[in-house]
């Protein structure tokens, strides 16, 4: 491809970008001096030429030389990814918003509460057969914030215990998170977390400490309607009041959660119980006290969130590579994760334009968009 026709594809994608975005590289650090590096407008396409293009430190600075992008060594580009992490994580943020995702969840005041989404990936260095580190990260919802990351071996496992946090947070987690000694953190920092329910690690009990078989509850579901119930666990030798809520899901999105049980236990050369079958028809999920003025309906919409943004993290791992860490340093990691997110955004954002075709193959800069077609 020419450079002529380089410059103008990336013209339309700098125009999906937020307003203000290269004065945002200026004021955030990420730019202090244009030596080697002469404007914002290459220092991102620097930045996706290693992060989203799956390129080493040396093979993109030699890719940047020999397009005339600009001539740097591996170091030097490795200082830049480090100093460019606020400015690509406020680039991300906005283009996220732009992009109207996040549905209207009434009942959580932004000012009161903030919600986060712990997750954790696998992460191999080169040559390696096997998972050698694991990133844990926390996002913070809407904007998408790495407010929290750690590196952790092989071995450091998915926990609420590793996230730091502060009253009013509310801390959403898929079932890998579901565990009493975590669950119990989020409840005595003052938090509240929401977490898909794994029964057979996580025993429930009724208000009076009686066992409870949560698909004896399930079963009194009926139609597409929600409930929750007021429930208990022990963790270290103390009770915590919870919530569960439940609905029950449609038949083909059971009959696929069966099959993917199935295939699962048939690799392993296992069976799968009668019971966890039935399970399967559900989706329950656990609530702490804090969350009581929510209804069972808006605590699911929480969860749908995180799964939702589940589906980016997805994305990120299977198209970007994210599985593989290009160094250790945190600083670093952190910023290649922001590079990737931005990424994957951008092609979405792409992808909605491409939805009302443009006789002029671009977006207009400044023209109001028309209400989302669905």
């Amino acid at each position: 491809m020419s450079p002529d026709l380089l410059n103008e594809e990336w013209s339309v994608i700098a125009q999906l970008l937020p307003e203000g975005w290269q004065d945002l590289a200026r004021s955030t650090g990420a730019l202090r001096r244009a030596r080697q590096v002469s404007s914002a407008d290459v220092l991102l396409r620097l930045t996706f030429l290693y992060a989203a293009s799956g390129l080493s430190l040396q093979q993109a600075a030699a890719r940047a030389s020999a397009a005339g992008l600009a001539q740097l060594s591996d170091v030097a580009l490795m200082k830049r990814m480090r100093t460019a992490e606020p400015w690509l994580q406020a680039l991300a943020a906005s283009v996220f918003a732009e992009s109207a995702r996040m549905p209207s969840l009434k009942g959580i005041p932004a000012e009161r509460r903030r919600l986060r989404i712990v997750d954790a990936t696998h992460v191999k260095v080169s040559g390696s057969s096997g998972t050698d580190f694991r990133l844990h990260y926390v996002l913070r919802l809407p904007s998408l914030m790495c407010d929290f990351a750690e590196v952790t071996d092989c071995k450091g496992g998915e926990s609420y215990t590793r996230v730091p946090v502060e009253p009013g947070d509310v801390i959403l987690g898929d079932r890998g998170y579901c565990h009493r000694r975590g669950v119990a953190h989020i409840i005595e920092q003052g938090g509240d977390a929401v977490v898909r329910l794994n029964a057979n690690s996580f025993p429930l009990q009724h208000a009076d400490g009686r066992t409870l078989d949560p698909l004896s509850m399930m079963r009194s579901l009926k139609g597409q309607n929600a409930r929750g119930w007021p429930v208990q666990f022990e963790a270290d030798g103390q009770a915590y009041a919870a919530r569960l809520c439940a609905v029950r899901k449609s038949r083909s999105a059971a009959q696929r959660s069966k099959e993917r049980l199935l295939k699962q236990a048939r690799k392993k050369g296992k069976t799968v119980s009668a019971t966890t079958l039935e399970l399967a028809e559900y989706v329950f999920v656990l609530a702490t006290p804090g969350l009581d003025d929510l209804t069972p309906e808006q605590v699911l919409e929480l969860y749908r969130v995180r799964w939702q943004v589940e589906l980016g993290f997805k994305r990120l791992k299977s198209l970007f590579e994210l599985g593989s860490a290009p160094n250790r340093d945190p600083t670093a990691v952190r910023s290649w994760i922001y590079a990737k997110l931005l990424a994957v955004l951008l092609i979405e954002r792409l992808g909605e334009e491409s939805r009302l075709f443009s006789p002029w193959g671009f977006p207009l800069r400044g023209g109001k968009p028309l209400a989302r077609v669905s």
